[in-house]
């Protein structure tokens, strides 16, 4: 069955808390997250949250990945939402398990806009 997109839901725990807590450090990471995925980056959106926790959304021409952390349970949330199959999944994910120095992960995939699903059809 075709799909529009895919859409990973990334679960990372046992973070580097301190890491979780500091927007420059978590904007290098998901910047080059992006970048080891062969995604084009296009604009990018950071918070830091008082007292702790960062957000962030990068905008890239395939969809979007985006991060929200939690650096008082060590957990960080994830997503890489794409369409096509050009986009390298898991160097992505590998690259961000690796640098939030997680003890444990979980990735769900969603098979986003199936055709056939729903009586969705294609136009035409």
């Amino acid at each position: 069955m075709q799909r529009l997109s895919r859409h990973l839901l990334i679960e990372l725990f046992g973070c580097d808390r301190s890491m979780l807590d500091n927007l420059e450090t978590v904007r290098r990471i998901l910047i080059e997250t992006v970048s080891r995925s062969g995604a084009t980056r296009l604009k990018e959106a950071f918070h830091k949250f008082t007292p702790q926790g960062v957000s962030g959304v990068i905008l890239v021409a395939e969809s979007h990945f985006s991060v929200h952390t939690w650096p008082e349970y060590g957990y960080a949330a994830c997503d890489i939402f794409t369409c096509g199959e050009t986009i390298k999944t898991e160097e992505a994910v590998k690259y961000l398990k690796e640098e939030f120095r997680v003890t444990d992960s979980k990735v769900i995939e969603v098979k986003r806009g199936k055709f056939g699903s729903f009586g969705m059809k294609k136009a035409g």
